[in-house]
């Protein structure tokens, strides 16, 4: 291996996140040439955390980089041997998702899924934009699952790792057909998207709503066009996404305005803007989380915000750092979500001030569970008793 591959390992081992971006940026070579990455947010794809050596591109004099394909996206088929993923974890409002796709096209920086492409030998990177894996087995699994005897319904979440709807859902339409499966069983669901492609499922969630059984939260993280293609480059624009909240809205479908993640310094400041736009065009509760920064996710952010925000970087990051212990990050249940400290208040106290101005609810509504009917019971309602 080079001097810079060692470097660059060192860097990537856990528990030495806090020193991760200065040495990639530090490292000539390590940043992917703008041609080749273009319509991606991460600029960098370094080697996953378990990986014992880092490749890196360079220029050996025969101008070899000018043949190097651009990333395009690539997706496999995943087989799982189940599809409902459980969580106990105390500051989640739901205890099982499901995730019809590994990696997301939306390539958003800051979104804390990234480090989950390590398990699979990829890098948080580029790869978990661009290397994605389907699971089209998902709705069979899934009826099986709800088949089982002993089932006890709970709303399922979808879209809390990687977004359903992200840009390969048109072709796959994975999510359709699990929407499909939980409407035939009377099965609560809870959708979080950033992609106007929801509105093609509006027929199967206007008639689960008419039962009581969905609940849809847009996440909106800026008003700012230009922001928001760098952010999340292959996500619906913000005025898409509010359109979509209109739409769903007077369909009779449950909308909820969601600003995840509000980052210090970068986007704070349209708080109050995106929930006074997110109740105008129809939604009733709203929510929020503060940036999260787990793992590789820390320096892929920093990088990126140096390409495009050089000026605030340093503001950014010791705001982030002010809520977070003096870390990048804190994994603590009742923390990692809102943060600590003067700063993280004064972002929950203007949140909580504008949705009580604006009458938004925030989690208030609860769908109906007595209506399951297991795939299995050729139509007979099951008794929850």
């Amino acid at each position: 291996m080079t001097e810079l591959s060692l470097v660059s390992q060192a860097a990537f081992q856990p528990g030495n996140t806090a020193d991760i971006a200065d040495a990639l940026m530090n490292a000539s070579g390590m940043r992917i040439e703008i041609d080749r990455r273009r319509g991606r947010a991460a600029g960098i794809n370094p080697a996953g955390r378990f990986e014992s050596q880092e490749r890196v591109a360079f220029d050996d004099g025969w101008h070899t980089l000018e043949d190097m394909p651009p990333f395009r996206t690539e997706v496999q088929v995943e087989k799982p041997r189940t599809v409902i993923t459980r969580n106990d974890s105390p500051d989640i409002p739901f205890d099982r998702s499901i995730n019809p796709y590994r990696g997301c096209e939306h390539g958003c920086i800051y979104c804390f899924a990234r480090p989950t492409h390590s398990y699979m030998g990829l890098s948080a990177g580029l790869d978990f934009e661009a290397k994605l894996f389907a699971k089209p087995d998902a709705p069979r699994l899934l009826e099986r699952e709800l088949s089982k005897p002993g089932y006890k319904v709970k709303p399922i979440a979808i879209g809390t790792n990687t977004d359903p709807y992200q840009p390969i859902e048109r072709e796959w339409r994975i999510m359709r057909q699990i929407l499909e499966v939980l409407d035939k069983a009377n099965h609560p669901v809870v959708i979080v998207t950033k992609s106007a492609l929801i509105l093609r499922d509006i027929d199967i969630l206007k008639s689960m709503a008419e039962r009581g059984l969905v609940k849809v939260g847009i996440s909106v993280t800026t008003l700012d066009r230009k922001l928001a293609r760098t952010m999340e480059p292959r996500a619906s624009t913000p005025a898409k996404r509010l359109e979509a909240i209109k739409t769903l809205s007077e369909a009779g479908i449950p909308v909820a305005v969601m600003m995840a993640p509000v980052i210090p310094a970068l986007n704070d400041h349209e708080i109050e803007r995106i929930l006074d736009s997110g109740k105008a065009a129809g939604a009733t509760e709203a929510s929020y989380v503060l940036l999260r920064l787990p793992l590789e996710v820390s320096p892929l952010f920093r990088d990126w915000l140096l390409q495009h925000y050089p000026d605030r970087y340093r503001h950014v990051m010791s705001l982030v750092r002010s809520m977070r212990d003096g870390k990048d990050y804190d994994a603590e249940f009742g923390k990692r979500m809102k943060g600590a400290g003067p700063y993280a208040w004064q972002i929950s106290r203007r949140f909580e001030m504008a949705t009580k101005r604006l009458g938004l609810m925030r989690r208030s509504l609860h769908l109906r569970e007595d209506l399951f009917i297991s795939p299995n019971s050729d139509g007979v309602q099951l008794s929850l008793l």
